[in-house]
């Protein structure tokens, strides 16, 4: 568990748009807790907010499009993967045109704006997609594959391949993203000479030249086509008679590979929360990226919270005897075990439901379920644990119920069970009167969920 972040100050960038050839000011805006990433055009009526997710991607042709209503922004993959790198939660980029600035087909220069302005941390849990089992998504037609499996932290490998004497298979990692300043940020997008065409067809790439992207040559054509592309490019004459990268030396000696993986990170960050899972792709691209990341977004929106990660190989944060330093509450009626992760605001907790629990003698015999209000008894135990760890002398306090509100039971419990519980708080403390929206999970999926008030008195 960590806590939100956003950027210690506001920056500027201006550059020319590849797409549309424009002159555009694009400029990164502080913003609050629980806001997210944001894109306000404000070259248009009433300044239309774009929120960066990926429900609103409809186009992926060289770049990642946004689009809500008639509004829409694109090539915004290389500015989202750069706030990602850098943890930031809150942000609002204002943007006076259909597109970012290319600037030089990098994110360098992001990088080295967010470093001056710094990071500031905010009074808000983060919130993280938690990958608790494989995900695989394929693309058939181009052979391209995303695969994405549970780790303890986030990082990207990335494989590439093109029939090309120019420009053959490379792979990229990245392990930490503290590294992605110096090992990603500068590797530049590129693009081959034969694909300029086409592209220039789709009225694409009007502001695309030398200078802000990789250019590859590596099918040869008849000189005077060649001069009849660079004429249109307004580029000086161009030797046709040999394979080349045009654009002089690389950055880095796979640089395409670690361009890919920068919009890997800059497609997925469109998920919403910060993932933490090992990322491997294959032949990516904006289209898959984002395919995998709408199919993320389609499960988050299906559940309120996630489950927190239980390693039963981690000592707890309070075990049984602290527990029983905080609560009155004891056996039959003690029902957290442990505690597992505790903040300012979240607490998380643990209760091994077994077959030998008093109440299954008679809730039922034949068919032991546990009982409803004890499973919102635990929880607000759990709850209780939240609010007592930082009174000097808990013992002396106890937690009394004022209100439960919005119960509801998704799932039985039964001997055999793990549960775990979630408890955050909703409102600060006032007057001794805590408010606290609870889960319970069994399997990693919901089973009760309700809303607390409670009172903390001191005992006479």
């Amino acid at each position: 568990m960590s806590n939100q972040k956003t950027i210690g100050n506001s920056f500027t960038l201006a550059g020319k748009g590849l797409h549309t050839g424009l002159d555009i000011v694009l400029t990164f805006q502080p913003a609050p807790a629980n806001h997210g990433i944001k894109i306000k055009r404000v070259d248009l009526e009433n300044q239309p907010i774009i929120d960066a997710l990926a429900e609103h991607v409809t186009h992926t042709v060289r770049g990642t499009v946004l689009q809500k209503g008639d509004v829409q922004v694109s090539t915004v993959e290389h500015a989202l993967a750069t706030l990602y790198a850098f943890e930031i939660d809150n942000c609002t980029l204002e943007v006076n045109a259909p597109e970012f600035p290319i600037l030089d087909g990098s994110a360098k220069f992001f990088v080295e704006n967010m470093q001056q302005v710094g990071i500031v941390e905010q009074d808000a849990e983060k919130d993280y997609y938690i990958v608790t089992k494989k995900i695989e998504y394929t693309l058939p037609e181009s052979g391209a594959k995303i695969t994405i499996l549970p780790d303890d932290k986030f990082s990207v490998d990335v494989h590439i391949g093109f029939k090309s004497s120019t420009l053959g298979n490379q792979f990229a990692s990245l392990d930490n993203l503290s590294d992605f300043a110096t090992e990603v940020s500068a590797a530049r997008t590129f693009v081959f000479v034969h694909e300029i065409e086409p592209l220039l067809n789709m009225n694409l790439i009007k502001g695309g030249d030398l200078k802000n992207a990789i250019v590859i040559y590596d099918l040869l054509m008849p000189q005077d086509k060649m001069d009849a592309l660079a004429a249109k490019l307004h580029h000086e004459v161009i030797d046709a008679s040999k394979p080349a990268i045009l654009s002089g030396d690389l950055n880095f000696e796979n640089e395409p590979a670690r361009h890919k993986l920068l919009d890997v990170i800059g497609d997925l960050s469109l998920i919403g929360k910060p993932l933490i899972g090992k990322v491997i792709a294959r032949y990516p691209g904006h289209k898959i990226n984002t395919d995998v990341a709408k199919i993320i977004r389609k499960e988050l929106k299906k559940q309120e919270v996630q489950c927190p990660i239980y390693n039963d190989t981690v000592a707890p944060v309070l075990d049984i005897n602290a527990i029983r330093k905080l609560l009155p509450h004891r056996w039959p009626f003690l029902l957290v075990d442990k505690i597992i992760n505790i903040r300012k605001n979240v607490v998380v907790g643990v209760k091994n439901v077994t077959a030998n629990e008093t109440f299954f003698m008679g809730h039922f015999p034949d068919e032991p379920v546990m009982p409803g209000v004890l499973l919102v008894e635990a929880m607000a135990q759990t709850g209780g644990i939240l609010v007592l760890n930082d009174l000097e002398e808990a013992e002396r306090y106890s937690t009394y119920f004022l209100k439960i509100d919005n119960v509801r039971f998704r799932q039985k419990v039964v001997p055999g069970d793990t549960l775990i519980f979630r408890l955050e708080m909703t409102e600060p403390m006032r007057r001794g009167c805590a408010i606290m929206k609870g889960y319970a999970f069994v399997g990693g999926k919901v089973a009760v969920e309700a809303e607390f008030m409670a009172q903390i008195v001191k005992n006479k």
